[in-house]
C-alpha cells in the first residue's frame, strides 16, 4: 500500500541519519540553554487558528471532528501552543521542541504535507537573544557540513518605508514584494498596482546605506553588532518578510542549495511578551546534510555459541557499544550485514570459542582477524 500523497516512510540508512541529526540539534539546543516540551498534535480548531486565520499556513490546516463533534485541528507549527505553555513561566523562558508537523497543501520536491519541525523560541526576549538563535544556527548547520546564508529583516522597517510612502495595505503590499526571488518583476510591478504601491519596489532593491535613513534600521544594526560578537555573519535583505503576519520585528530566513529555506523565524509577541524564535525543517537538514552515520550497529554472528556471543552482547552494549545477534549461515549474515553497511561483523564458532578469541570480519576492506574477547570493547570503543 502506497503512503498518501506528502506523507513519507523512513527506514534505514535515511532514518538513522535524521536521527543523528536530532541529536546534533537536541545537544546545540540544551548547550545554549533550551529546555525540551512536549506538545499535543490535535488542538482545538479555534486555538489553532488563532488571530492568523488568513495566513497561507493557517489556512491550510487540516481539520478533524472526533465522536463529540469537537471542531478539531492538527498542529500545523510550534509557536501558538507556546500561548498555553509558556503562562506562568519564569522569564526568559526558553525551550526546544521536535516532532511532526502537519500542512493540507500542495506537495513539491522539499514540500510535504507532514513534516518534521525542530523549534527553538525564548519568550521575554531581545536583540541580543535574537543574535544567539542566530549562533545557533551557525553552529548546527557548521555540524552538519551545510553552507548557509543567514538573511536578516525588520518588520517594523518595512512599515516604517510603506507608512512613508503612504501605502495603506501594507500587510498585502508586503506580501507581494517577498516575491523578489519567485517571480519578475513586471509580474510584482503589476500585482502591486491594485494598492498603488508599484513605486516601492524600486526602494526594496536598493543596497543596504540607503535603508540608514529610516528609524527603524538601528534594530539591524543591533542585531549585526551582536551577531559580529558571535562571530555569525548575517546578511541584510531588505525584501524578506516571511509569511506569518504576527512577526512584529526581526525576521530570518537561512538558505542554502535548495529553493526552498532550510530554516526561518523571527520576533513575535506571546501572551504580550516579545518573544523570538526559529524553526529548523529536518527533511530539509537531512536533504542537504552529508553526514556519515558512526554508530552503526556490529552484527554478531553465533554458530551455535547462543550462550557466549548473548554474553558479549551484553558486555558491549554494557559499554554504549550498539550490536544485534544473529544466528544461522555465515553467508546470509553476511549478504544482512552489507545490506545495513555494517562496518564489522563478529563472528564466533566452534574454533573461535576454544582459543577465546572471536573473529572480526572489515566488511568494507573484506580483512578479517581473530581477536581476544577480553580486548574486543577496547578495541571497538
Amino acid at each position: 500500500m502506497e503512503t498518501v500523497k506528502g506523507f513519507n516512510d523512513y527506514t534505514g540508512e535515511e532514518a538513522r541519519k535524521r536521527a543523528e541529526i536530532k541529536k546534533i540539534l537536541i545537544q546545540e539546543f540544551e548547550n545554549f540553554g533550551f529546555e525540551p516540551a512536549e506538545t499535543p498534535v490535535v488542538e482545538q480548531r479555534e486555538f489553532v487558528q488563532g488571530d492568523n486565520v488568513q495566513d497561507e499556513a493557517v489556512s491550510d490546516i487540516f481539520k478533524l471532528e472526533d465522536r463529540g463533534n469537537r471542531k478539531l485541528a492538527l498542529r500545523y507549527e510550534f509557536t501558538f501552543q507556546l500561548k498555553r505553555i509558556a503562562k506562568n513561566k519564569k522569564l526568559p523562558y526558553k525551550r526546544y521542541s521536535i516532532g511532526p508537523v502537519f500542512r493540507d497543501e500542495p506537495v513539491s520536491g522539499n514540500r510535504f504535507r507532514q513534516f518534521t519541525q525542530c523549534d527553538v523560541d525564548t519568550i521575554g526576549s531581545d536583540i541580543k537573544d535574537e543574535a544567539e538563535v542566530l549562533a545557533l544556527v551557525s553552529n548546527v548547520l557548521r555540524k552538519l557540513s551545510i553552507s548557509f546564508t543567514i538573511n536578516i529583516n525588520n518588520r517594523k522597517l518595512m512599515n516604517e518605508i510603506l507608512d512613508k510612502e503612504n501605502i495603506k495595505e501594507k500587510e498585502k503590499v508586503i506580501k507581494e514584494i517577498v516575491n523578489l526571488d519567485n517571480l519578475s518583476e513586471e509580474e510584482i510591478k503589476e500585482n502591486l498596482s491594485e494598492y498603488d504601491a508599484e513605486s516601492v519596489l524600486e526602494i526594496f532593491k536598493k543596497d543596504e546605506n540607503y535603508f540608514k535613513q529610516y528609524d527603524s534600521y538601528s534594530e539591524i544594526e543591533e542585531l549585526k553588532k551582536y551577531c559580529k560578537m558571535y562571530n555569525t555573519e548575517v546578511n541584510f535583505q531588505p525584501s524578506l518578510a516571511r509569511g506569518l503576519s504576527y512577526y512584529n520585528g526581526s525576521v530570518f530566513e537561512i538558505k542554502s542549495d535548495i529553493k526552498e529555506s532550510i530554516c526561518a523565524g523571527g520576533s513575535y509577541l506571546v501572551n504580550g511578551m516579545q518573544s523570538t524564535g526559529l524553526s529548523f525543517g529536518l527533511e530539509r537538514l537531512s536533504k542537504l546534510s552529508n553526514l556519515k552515520i558512526k554508530n552503526k550497529p556490529i552484527l554478531l554472528i553465533s554458530l551455535g555459541k547462543e550462550k557466549e556471543i548473548i554474553n558479549i552482547a551484553q558486555q558491549l552494549r554494557n559499554n554504549n557499544i550498539s550490536c544485534r545477534i544473529s544466528f544461522g549461515k555465515i553467508s546470509k549474515n553476511l549478504e544482512l550485514a552489507n545490506s545495513m553497511k555494517l562496518k564489522y561483523v563478529l563472528i564466533l564458532g566452534e574454533e573461535e570459542s576454544k582459543n577465546k578469541k572471536i573473529k572480526l570480519k572489515n566488511m568494507e576492506t573484506g580483512e578479517e582477524e581473530l581477536i581476544d574477547i577480553n580486548k574486543i570493547i577496547e578495541r571497538l570503543k
